[in-house]
């Protein structure tokens, strides 16, 4: 799995033009599900993203984790990050993992890192959306299950 995490102040995601899910200080996190990728990839990647320590303590380093600073996610679908550039000026996706597929490790990763304890609000798996941030840092972090 595939995740593209951005340090936040704060953010929402909409879908015709409605707020369906958003969040205060803490982290968007855009994942995508690549083809071959199981519950414990979404596991991994969860609890990935719930240590990680990309906020600020009292010197000003990154040396926080969400739940230090009683920050919350907004999980986004997001199969473009799949996409591969190496040929032509159009990506393909083929590498991403079938809606099905992907539609429900998108909602494992979710359920994972609210399990760790993260408030976690999401978009709407495969529809159009809309997200608005203001990013802090900015912070912009890239995981890969496979790296």
């Amino acid at each position: 799995m595939r995740a593209l995490l951005q340090r936040v102040r704060r953010a929402e995601v909409s879908v015709n033009g409605a707020v369906v899910g958003r969040t205060g200080p803490g982290l968007v996190v855009f994942v995508c599900a690549m083809r071959g990728d199981s519950e414990s990839e979404a596991a991994r990647l969860a609890a990935k993203v719930a240590r990680l320590r990309i906020f600020a303590d009292a010197r000003g380093r990154m040396n926080r984790a969400l739940s230090d600073i009683g920050g919350g996610a907004l999980v986004i679908s997001q199969f473009t990050l799949a996409a591969d550039t190496a040929r032509g000026n159009r990506p393909g996706f083929s590498s991403a993992a079938p809606p099905q597929e992907g539609r429900a490790l998108y909602e494992a990763f979710a359920r994972q890192l609210a399990a760790q304890g993260v408030p976690v609000e999401t978009g709407i798996f495969g529809a159009d959306m809309q997200v608005a941030l203001v990013n802090d840092g900015p912070v912009t972090i890239w995981l890969d299950t496979d790296g």
